[in-house]
C-alpha cells in the first residue's frame, strides 16, 4: 500500500487529503452530538477521523509523496512532518477530553469541532507556500484556540485567561498583518520563494527591517518567546489541562513552523545577498532564544501551581528551539523538528498527568503531589520520566534531542563534527539552563516520592488518560534510545525546506 491510493480517491486534491478529512469531521462534531447527545460517540468519531489523516499522511510520508494545490498548499517532507507532530498532538487531546473533569459537558461537540479546526489550521501552516496562507492557518488556530480555552467547567479563571489571550493574540495578529503588507510592500508578492528571490536582488531598505521586527513580535506571540511570552503562564493555568496540553505542544508549533518557513526560506534556502544582513538577524534570534530560555527556567523555579510552572518550562523549551534560528543550517533545522516531536511527548505526557490527578480531585498545587507514587505508582513514575526527559537526563528524549540541538549550535555537522561555529555560547547557555532546569523538576518529583501524603489511598485514573500516558511514555523511551524513529524524517523534512 502506497500513496496511490490517496492520489486515486482526491485527485487533484492529494495534497490536502489529511485536511480534508478533519475539515468534514470538524463539520460534523456538532450534529453528532446533536443526534445522539452521547460525549462517547462525538469522542470515537473524533479520534476515528485523526486516526485516518495520521494513515493517509504516514502512507504519504513513507512513499515520499511530493505534490501541490493550486500551488498554495506543496505537500513535502516537511509538511508531512510537520502534519504528524500536529495529528498526535490532537489525537491525544481528543483521547482524554471525553474523561476530563474540566473540560465543557453542554457545548462537547462544539469543543471538538474547534479542536479539529484548529488542528486543520495548524496544517494550512505546514503546508503553506504563500504568507496569506500561512496567515490564515495562524489564525484559524488562534481563534479556535481563543474558544477553547473559555469552554472550562465553573472556573472563571477561564474566562480571565481567554480574554487575555484574545487581546494579547489580538496584538500579535496585527503586528504580523503590519510585517506582511510591508514584506509584500517590498517585493510585490506574497508567494514565499518568489520573495526570497526578489530580495535577493534588492539592497537593504527600512520597509524590510520594519516587516522583520514585526514578523518576529507578531511570531514571538505565538511561541510565547520573551519578551512576547506573558500570556502563557496566565492562559495554561486557566484553560481545561487538556487545552493547555494542546496549546503547549501543538497551537505554539505554529508560530515555529510559519518562522521556519518564512526566515529559513529568505535568509539561507535562497542565498540571499549580504545587504540583508543575515548574521545581524541571527543574533537577534539567539539573543531572544539566550533571554527566553533563562527567565522561563528561572522564574518556574519560585511557581506552586504545577500548571504555571509547565507554562514557564514551555517558555524555556520555546529557548531552546531558536537554537534554530539563531545557526540556520540543515542540521540544526532537523535537530530542532525532532526537538519539537519529544517535547510533544515530554511536556504533554506531564499535562496529560496533571489533567488525570484534577479529574480525580488532586489539586494543581506541586504540595498536593505528595505521596502520588504511594497512591498512583504508575503515575508518579510516567511524571518522572516526562520531567527527568524535559530536563534532558539521558537515555530519555530530551536528552537525546538536547544533544542534537545543542550541538548544532557548537559544530556546522552537529555531531558529526566539522568546524566550530560562532554559536558556541548560545550552547553554553542552553547547557546551563538546562541544569538549572532540574531544580524546579526535581521538586515535583520529591514531593512525589519522598515527602508524605495526607493519605495512602490508592487513585483510579480514568482509562483515557492511562492510555495517553501511556503513549508518551513509550515514545519518550523509545525515541531517546532509537532517535532515527523520527530523526530521519526530521533530516528529510530539513533538505526539502533548504531546498526550495
Amino acid at each position: 500500500m502506497d500513496s496511490s491510493i490517496v492520489t486515486s480517491l482526491y485527485g487533484e486534491f492529494a495534497p490536502l487529503a489529511p485536511m480534508i478529512i478533519l475539515m468534514i469531521a470538524a463539520l460534523l462534531m456538532p450534529a453528532v452530538y446533536y443526534a445522539t447527545k452521547l460525549r462517547d460517540a462525538v469522542t470515537l468519531v473524533a479520534v476515528a477521523a485523526i486516526a485516518l489523516s495520521m494513515f493517509f499522511n504516514i502512507l504519504m510520508m513513507i512513499d515520499g509523496y511530493q505534490g501541490d494545490y493550486v500551488g498554495v498548499f506543496v505537500y513535502d517532507a516537511f509538511a508531512g512532518v510537520m502534519i504528524l507532530l500536529f495529528q498526535i498532538v490532537a489525537l491525544l487531546t481528543a483521547m482524554v477530553s471525553l474523561s476530563s473533569s474540566e473540560t465543557t459537558r453542554a457545548h462537547y461537540g462544539a469543543f471538538n469541532s474547534l479542536l479539529l479546526a484548529a488542528t486543520v489550521g495548524m496544517m494550512f501552516v505546514a503546508t503553506a507556500n504563500d504568507l496569506i496562507t500561512i496567515f490564515l492557518g495562524v489564525e484559524l488556530v488562534s481563534i479556535s484556540s481563543y474558544a477553547l480555552v473559555a469552554m472550562k467547567r465553573k472556573d472563571p479563571r477561564a474566562a480571565e485567561a481567554a480574554v487575555k489571550y484574545v487581546i494579547i493574540g489580538g496584538l500579535s495578529t496585527a503586528l504580523t498583518v503590519y510585517g506582511l503588507s510591508m514584506l509584500y510592500g517590498v517585493t510585490g508578492t506574497t508567494n514565499i520563494p518568489e520573495i526570497a528571490a526578489a530580495l535577493s536582488t534588492q539592497d537593504f531598505s527600512w520597509a524590510f527591517g520594519i516587516a522583520l521586527i514585526t514578523m518576529i513580535a507578531g511570531y514571538g506571540f505565538k511561541i510565547a518567546a520573551v519578551p512576547f511570552h506573558m500570556w502563557a503562564p496566565d492562559v495554561y493555568e486557566g484553560a481545561a489541562t487538556p487545552v493547555s496540553m494542546f496549546l503547549g505542544t501543538g497551537s505554539k508549533k505554529v508560530g515555529f513552523v510559519a518562522l521556519f518557513k518564512i526566515f529559513i526560506v529568505i535568509f539561507v534556502a535562497a542565498s540571499t545577498t549580504a545587504a540583508f544582513a543575515t548574521e545581524e538577524v541571527q543574533y537577534i534570534f539567539a539573543i531572544i532564544a539566550a533571554i527566553t530560555m533563562t527567565l522561563g527556567n528561572v522564574v518556574a523555579i519560585s511557581q506552586n501551581n504545577i500548571k504555571r510552572m509547565l507554562a514557564y518550562s514551555s517558555i524555556a523549551q520555546a529557548g531552546y528551539i531558536l537554537i534554530v534560528m539563531a545557526v540556520m543550517s540543515e542540521y540544526a533545522l532537523a535537530s530542532g523538528m525532532f526537538h519539537m516531536f519529544t517535547h510533544v511527548f515530554m511536556k504533554g505526557g506531564a499535562f496529560l498527568v496533571v489533567g488525570a490527578l484534577i479529574s480525580v480531585g488532586i489539586g494543581e498545587k506541586i504540595s498536593d503531589y505528595r505521596g502520588l507514587a504511594k497512591r498512583a505508582p504508575f503515575i508518579a513514575f510516567a511524571m518522572l520520566l516526562f520531567l527527568f526527559a524535559l530536563a534532558g537526563i539521558p537515555p530519555l528524549a530530551g536528552f537525546t534531542s538536547k544533544l542534537f540541538l545543542f550541538s548544532s549550535a557548537i559544530y556546522d555537522g552537529g555531531l558529526g563534527g566539522g568546524v566550530m561555529t560562532q554559536w558556541i555560547w548560545l550552547a553554553f547557555i542552553a547547557v546551563l539552563n538546562s541544569a538549572i532546569s532540574l531544580f524546579y523538576y526535581t521538586r515535583v518529583v520529591k514531593a512525589m516520592l519522598i515527602e508524605k501524603g495526607e493519605t495512602t489511598e490508592r487513585i483510579k485514573v480514568p482509562k483515557t488518560f492511562t492510555a495517553a500516558i501511556s503513549i508518551c511514555v513509550v515514545f519518550v523511551i523509545l525515541l531517546g534510545i532509537y532517535p532515527q524513529l523520527i530523526m530521519d524524517f526530521c533530516a528529510d523534512a530539513a533538505s526539502a525546506l533548504f531546498g526550495i
